[in-house]
């Protein structure tokens, strides 16, 4: 059997991602999680969300990890992960209703951010319900210092990755038909951004 993978980071911020998620996808029927990296979040949202279908999803490497913590919930509602690179030119899956990504736009190049959300103006139903979590910057300044160090530490990691602009994703997110619903301050000075698509 395989040791389910941990990140301690997922383990710290759940329980404030769900208060939000809780909220904003009352509505929601499926849900695409893009990176869904250890499995944790997806293992922790599914039970306490049971009136939707919990679709994981990342590339090859983190199916067998995603699939551990999977085996591990008693939820019918969480699927197996679906191979998803955002840079695909076509997506696995269509018509979801609500989208979720935590700590991805700041891993990933700034090519793949405007990717994904070429994709999510087809992949996400009208209607629909974007949240993404992760470090943002704010008129291309750091919220706060440790912001400033962790953008140093991936830049020095790979060139391609940092935290991303929040006024430069909004306007990828407003060409993708999307308006921003909320933006809300995490602990470790992360936000959790909501979208609505027109």
């Amino acid at each position: 059997m395989l040791d389910k993978p941990f990140s301690q980071a997922c383990e710290n911020n759940q329980q404030a991602i769900f208060t939000v998620l809780e909220r904003v996808f009352t509505q929601a029927q499926e849900v695409l999680e893009i990176g869904s990296g250890t499995g944790q979040h997806a293992s922790y949202f599914a039970p306490r969300l049971p009136q939707l279908v919990w679709q994981t999803s990342d590339q090859a490497d983190y199916h067998p990890g995603i699939n551990a913590w999977i085996a591990d919930t008693n939820a019918e509602n969480l699927r197996r992960p679906l191979l998803l690179n955002v840079d695909m030119p076509e997506w696995p899956i269509a018509g979801v209703d609500a989208v979720f990504s935590a700590n991805t736009c700041h891993i990933m190049g700034w090519a793949s951010v405007v990717n994904m959300f070429t994709h999510l103006a087809d992949v996400l139903a009208l209607g629909g319900t974007l949240a993404i979590y992760g470090p943002f910057n704010y008129d291309g300044q750091y919220t706060s210092p440790s912001n400033a160090n962790f953008d140093q530490w991936l830049k020095q990691r790979g060139a391609h990755q940092g935290i991303r602009d929040f006024e430069a994703v909004d306007q990828l997110a407003s060409r993708a038909g999307m308006s921003l619903l909320e933006d809300n301050a995490m602990p470790a000075n992360n936000r959790l951004l909501v979208w609505r698509k027109n």
